[in-house]
């Protein structure tokens, strides 16, 4: 077991590093190098874990475990197991998971604007990229 990853139930949502603080508690939710990227690919469409897996090729499994099993503790991913195991498990946004979007859209047009200002404007490819805005 993984003592890193949140435990108990998980929609509880897990304990804010700096009681009292909103931006510590945001940063918990949907900090780190992954969360907003996975927000914002579940934003166009739910996924298994394995299409997430591919279009985050240089993620690890385990890290995309852990980054689905905080989202998922934050109550802004859904986990929908589809069958009996080994069946395959899908991931949505919540509802409360959309809330975050305009968050998300406005770092991706920051993103843009910083990439074209610092001339990084190497093409991504197709199943990585981030162009299309979030509703």
């Amino acid at each position: 077991m993984d003592k890193k990853a949140p435990s108990g139930n998980p929609s509880a949502s897990r304990p804010n590093p700096l009681p009292g603080c909103p931006m510590a508690a945001a940063f918990a939710a949907v900090g780190g190098k992954w969360k907003l990227t996975l927000i914002y690919w579940l934003a166009h469409g739910e996924s298994h874990f394995a299409g997430l897996r591919r279009r985050a090729a240089p993620i690890t499994p385990k890290v995309l475990a852990e980054q689905l099993r905080e989202l998922e503790a934050d109550g802004l991913v859904e986990r929908v197991e589809t069958g009996p195991v080994p069946a395959p498990v899908i991931y949505r946004l919540t509802p409360y998971g959309s809330t975050v979007l305009p968050v998300v859209e406005s770092v991706r047009l920051w993103g843009e604007s910083h990439l074209e200002r610092t001339d990084g404007s190497a093409a991504p490819t197709d199943r990585m990229s981030c162009g299309r805005a979030v509703a």
